[in-house]
């Protein structure tokens, strides 16, 4: 598991209008505060990358690190790995050591959904965005 893996806000976990289940905000989150870490396995890039070839699911929770290993949040974890990708996000993550952490870019409001844009990904480009934001870019 990373070193951090605390959740500072309450969220819950249900339906999304995006993708599969998402996070949501239990109550206000302010502006550019920490969120919580993403919990997970640390794992090599290697395998991070096999799993995602090997899977059936498009539902992959795996952040690579900047030292060749990456933390799948695939199996146990806890609600930050239901972030979905938006181009308009109301969060960003930030990778510090093997910690994934969240930051909220704004207010987020009671029931409002957490996303984030995940930058470059497994998909490279080929998978449709969904995010249904105005700055929407189409792919993943």
């Amino acid at each position: 598991m990373a070193d951090e893996f605390k959740v500072y806000y309450p969220l819950s976990v249900s339906k999304s209008r995006i993708h599969g289940l998402g996070a949501y905000a239990k109550g206000k989150i302010p502006a550019r505060k920490k969120i919580g870490s993403l919990a997970g396995v640390i794992i090599s890039k290697r395998k991070a990358r096999q799993k995602v070839k090997e899977s059936l699911s498009d539902s992959i929770a795996i952040v690579e690190l900047w030292n060749g290993e990456a933390l799948d949040a695939t199996g146990d974890s806890n609600e930050m790995k239901y972030i979905n990708h938006s181009c308009g996000p109301n969060t960003y993550l930030r990778v510090s050591g093997y910690n994934v952490e969240f930051y909220a870019l704004r207010d987020i409001k009671p029931g409002e959904e957490l996303t984030c844009n995940y930058g470059p990904t497994h998909h490279d480009g080929k998978k449709e965005c969904k995010c249904g934001s105005a700055h929407c870019k189409g792919f993943l």
